[in-house]
């Protein structure tokens, strides 16, 4: 799915409510800018989570991510340590760094993400299997 990096793009606008969706239950992502549209160098995303919905896990991934809260707050593990970003708060995760995300609040919480280099989309309907049979639980 490479596309070459001189390759000449198009501009283009994303309306709301476009994108690939992905539903892993108590979770959503919307992948808005990706692959051949982005030459392979970023992804851009939203993912969003119900109100107290745990996120998937302690995991690192080999791609830088860059994430901006854009409604409720987001509860972010990085290295071992929790901390909440509310609305506006940005979040960058260099490769290989431990991290989880959930939503501890009694908003649903989303968050627009940038991964560098693009590829993690190629991840997705795996993720979505995966979160089928292990659903993001609720919190009590």
């Amino acid at each position: 799915m490479s596309a070459p990096h001189n390759a000449r793009r198009k501009a283009f606008v994303i309306r709301s409510a476009q994108g690939r969706r992905y539903g892993m239950g108590r979770m959503r992502a919307i992948f808005l800018a990706d692959g051949p549209e982005t030459a392979c160098r970023y992804s851009v995303y939203e993912w969003w989570l119900e109100p107290h919905t745990r996120g998937p896990g302690v995991h690192e991934n080999p791609e830088d991510h860059i994430f901006c809260v854009i409604a409720g707050t987001l509860s972010l593990c990085l290295e071992g340590q929790w901390t909440d970003a509310a609305g506006g708060s940005y979040a960058v995760i260099p490769g290989g760094i431990p991290h989880d995300f959930e939503n501890r609040g009694a908003e649903p919480c989303g968050f627009i993400g940038v991964n560098v280099p693009g590829g993690f989309e190629e991840d997705l309907p795996e993720l979505v299997k995966w979160f089928a049979e292990h659903p993001p639980e609720q919190m009590s």
